[in-house]
């Protein structure tokens, strides 16, 4: 697999309920229980429980010659480790303390520590030179480290998985090698590591570092599910729904999962609240009961966790009255807006149509912002609002009027089949590509079926 492939290793991958994604979600926050993205990676401070950090102690010498035990008087500054200095000094102790330390997680937090002083230490220094080759040094000690605990003696489990990601996406310097990454993420899986069984299973079902075997990724997300890890709950209800990876469909066992995965949900993992909402949207599914007013509350959840695909489903709900809530502008233009902050298409989309009629007393109109919005949407290749561009220019609005441009933009639509713009053009050719008086959309067009809906 080419080094251009390596995404799949970015994040653990739950099925999305809109168009399907390279695995952008993640199964967990933190590289210690499995982070889900591996060019995300945080140096987490040493852990005040482990006993190299006990500054304070009072340490015992003994005399040669006698029984008599003297006590050390010197004070030291108490550390703050929840926030450690970067500092030479502090890594030359630290490296000091370590060094008899039987515990493989205490040496794990300090390849982590060393990582993030890599990036943290002389940031204000004049002299930049020296600092980058010390800086290198680091993270060479680092990746010694964590190579020793992955590989010698009894391998420790998050050293296995740590070392695989900076396999499976060029971390540290590392050559990407994806069949490496994944002999890690299997033998840190043989361990119960639930991040890794997670990742065996992506690997498996797309054929990264080994050949796509669907029958044992399905395995591999069962396993990671039931150690607890909520991507793979999400996913393997996915796959029990719709009967993926040669698995027969199973309904009941699927809705177990997606709520045990909801039940867990956090901002990394939003994607089951999501797949229930529409599931308890839908009168037809057949799986649990039609509840509009539930399948709402789920949508909201997963909206204030941050999940785009539902933050604009909020916005559908109180731009038009669905799912038993009010006609609200004002909730849905705040809905719209969040989802289109992060780059949604169809919420930019939506936020233009806004823009273009405004709301009295909730938001101001103005051309500018619905062409702005509208474009950013068409840069995404969404053949509505690549239309919505071209109907803007047509009419010159936000945007000096300009037919060429607007055919431009009408063509792009065409091409992947929007029968509107297939249909202007045909009208603009019939008519010379002589500019028509074309009237301003009302809101209620917008709503209906203007050029933004």
């Amino acid at each position: 697999m080419p080094a251009s492939q390596s995404a799949p290793y970015l994040g653990p991958g739950p099925y999305q309920p809109g168009p399907p994604g390279a695995y952008p979600g993640g199964s967990q926050a933190s590289l210690v229980r499995g982070p889900s993205n591996a060019s995300s990676f945080q140096a987490v401070p040493p852990s005040q429980d482990d006993g190299d950090f006990e500054m304070n102690r009072p340490r015992l010498q003994r005399s040669e010659t006698t029984a008599s035990v003297s006590l050390r008087t010197q004070k030291t500054k108490a550390i703050d480790l929840s926030a450690p200095p970067y500092t030479k000094e502090y890594i030359d102790q630290y490296r000091q303390r370590i060094k008899d330390d039987p515990d493989p997680e205490a040496h794990f937090q300090y390849a982590k520590y060393l990582i993030d002083a890599a990036k943290k230490i002389g940031q204000d220094a004049k002299e930049q030179r020296g600092l980058r080759k010390y800086r290198d040094s680091l993270i060479a000690e680092s990746l010694k480290v964590i190579r020793r605990l992955a590989t010698q003696g009894q391998p420790y489990d998050e050293a296995q998985f740590f070392l695989a990601n900076c396999h499976g996406t060029g971390m540290l310097g590392l050559q990407v090698d994806h069949e490496r990454a994944y002999h890690l993420y299997l033998q840190a899986a043989k361990q119960n590591h639930a991040a890794a069984c997670y990742r065996v299973a992506v690997c498996n079902e797309i054929g990264a570092g080994t050949k796509p075997d669907p029958q044992r990724a399905a395995a591999f997300y069962r396993k990671a599910a039931s150690l607890g890890d909520t991507a793979a709950m999400y996913k393997l209800g996915v796959i029990l729904l719709r009967g993926l990876l040669k698995q027969q469909p199973n309904p009941r066992e699927a809705i177990g999962w997606l709520r045990r995965a909801a039940e867990q949900a956090d901002e990394e993992n939003p994607h089951a609240l999501h797949e229930l909402a529409m599931l308890y949207e839908n009168p037809t599914s057949g799986v649990v009961p039609h509840d509009p007013a539930y399948a709402k509350d789920l949508y909201a959840r997963a909206g204030h966790l941050g999940y785009t695909h539902s933050q604009f489903k909020l916005g559908q709900c109180y731009e038009y009255g669905t799912l038993a809530c009010p006609v609200d502008p004002r909730r849905s233009i705040a809905w719209y807006t969040k989802a289109a902050e992060k780059g949604h298409s169809e919420a930019e989309l939506a936020l233009s149509g806004w823009y273009l009629t405004g709301s009295e007393g909730v938001l101001k109109q103005s051309d500018s912002e619905a062409y702005l919005w509208a474009r950013r949407a068409a840069n995404k290749g969404l053949s509505k609002a690549e239309y919505a561009v071209g109907y803007y220019a047509e009419v010159g609005i936000g945007v000096k009027q300009d037919i060429e441009f607007a055919k431009r933009w009408y063509m792009r639509a065409a091409a992947q089949g929007n029968k509107r713009a297939m249909n202007r053009l045909t009208e603009m050719k019939r008519n010379g590509n002589k500019r028509q008086n074309m009237a301003r959309p009302t809101r209620q067009d917008a709503k209906d079926e203007c050029v933004i809906v």
